[in-house]
């Protein structure tokens, strides 16, 4: 099994909603419109459940970004927005950080399946101008013509989908030309001459311009918001956590992002196009604490689940995980697998763990090769005393050209 700290946004454990419903648009505000029984029960739910709830199951953080998106869906929804146009978000922030995944779970709130009803396009792919035929499909009389477009193909089957654009600053400017096209009449012309209508769609660009400055800045008004909390309290700590929330200045985005997506975009109708730029904040301390005790009771279930296994661990064991937290490589930096699964494999492979039996894992003593703190494991016995497990380090790939097993 090879989990990536990446899916740390998926791993919940105490979810007790799996309200699912499929997407119905509202063109009008009539009495009749809303007189079916579906429409009272799907409205009802949406009430009971709104979208913020729902995504905030799923994703640690971005208060601001969860908000605006439902926000401009709900707006869609009921009917409270440009029918001409389909609805369309740019996710600022670097990677890592959550920008992926809630594309993901607005797709999974406006359609029951998701395989057709979430559309991925690596925009990495889309570099060369040539390229544009992979998108929209090949005119007639070249090569792959019969096979159309990638995205034509997928918004055919389902013209309401929740298209996913991610890293368009790479695509090549034939691309974002086709792209406009899109977000301005809402439909889209194939190789083969064939219109796709899609003014339903709703279209995510993810980018990591100016991810680095909107970094800094989110540090320096936490800062700012904290030094203020100290000085109202000196001692309460409460009160500094909760002032982690923070909100980017208007005159940030004018003076510092708009004219970065500018020189990136090189178009303004291009920016004019976007209803909602939505941007992801990197992780506070408290939502590092929880990212990291999400990713351990993950590998807890599987050890449980495996292995009857029962992994327990303390909070020092999280503050120390949570060092590793990089602003520019957002949740993929933080190494649960090198640093926890790696020893649990290892002690397995080892047969030193006893059937049924409990681990701990503590911050030891002593340190690693990179002079960090060291985490350990220890059995813990039914009478609750501990015993050290004492694992050969697991080989590393670069240290060894060939590697011996442990049995």
């Amino acid at each position: 099994h090879t989990h990536t700290p990446t899916q740390t946004q998926t791993h919940t454990h105490t979810h007790t909603h799996t309200h699912t419903h499929t997407h119905t648009h509202t063109h009008t505000l009539t009495h009749t419109d809303t007189g079916s029984a579906q429409q009272k029960r799907e409205a009802e739910e949406r009430r009971k459940f709104p979208l913020e709830r729902r995504l905030k199951e799923h994703i640690i953080g971005q208060e601001g970004a969860i908000n605006t998106v439902a926000s401009a869906i709900r707006r869609k929804e009921n009917g409270w927005y440009d029918e001409e146009h389909p609805l369309v978000f740019l996710f600022l922030g670097s990677s890592g950080i959550g920008k992926t995944e809630l594309a993901k779970q607005v797709a999974r709130y406006m359609h029951k399946d998701i395989k057709k009803g979430f559309i991925r396009m690596d925009m990495s792919e889309f570099q060369e101008k040539h390229e544009v035929a992979k998108f929209i499909g090949s005119p007639p009389g070249y090569v792959g013509h019969e096979e159309g477009g990638q995205l034509t193909k997928k918004l055919k089957q389902c013209p309401n989908a929740v298209v996913l654009f991610d890293e368009v600053d790479k695509a090549h400017p034939d691309v974002l030309t086709i792209m406009l096209q899109l977000f301005d009449e809402g439909r889209l012309t194939d190789g083969k001459g064939k219109t796709i209508e899609c003014k339903d769609a709703i279209f995510i660009m993810t980018s990591n311009a100016a991810s680095d400055e909107i970094a800094q800045h989110a540090l320096q008004l936490r800062e700012e918001a904290q030094e203020q909390s100290r000085r109202r309290l000196a001692e309460n700590l409460e009160d500094v956590q909760k002032s982690e929330k923070i909100t980017i200045s208007s005159s940030f985005k004018e003076q510092v992002i708009r004219p970065i997506l500018k020189a990136h975009f090189r178009r303004d109708e291009f920016l004019g196009r976007i209803n909602e730029i939505v941007y992801f904040l990197p992780f506070c301390h408290s939502e590092l604490i929880q990212l990291v005790s999400r990713e351990l009771s993950y590998w807890a279930k599987k050890a449980k689940q495996r292995h009857n296994i029962t992994l327990l661990w303390e909070r020092p064991v999280l503050e120390l995980l949570v060092r590793g937290y990089n602003l520019h490589y957002g949740a993929r930096s933080i190494k649960h697998e090198r640093r926890v699964v790696n020893q649990l494999a290892a002690a397995y492979e080892q047969e030193l763990l006893p059937k049924g039996c409990t681990l701990r894992l503590i911050v030891d003593g002593g340190q690693e090769k990179d002079g960090a703190p060291a985490l350990r494991l220890e059995v813990v016995g039914e009478d609750s005393t501990t015993r050290k497990l004492d694992i050969c380090p697991p080989l590393n790939p670069e240290d060894v050209t060939h590697t011996h097993r442990h049995h």
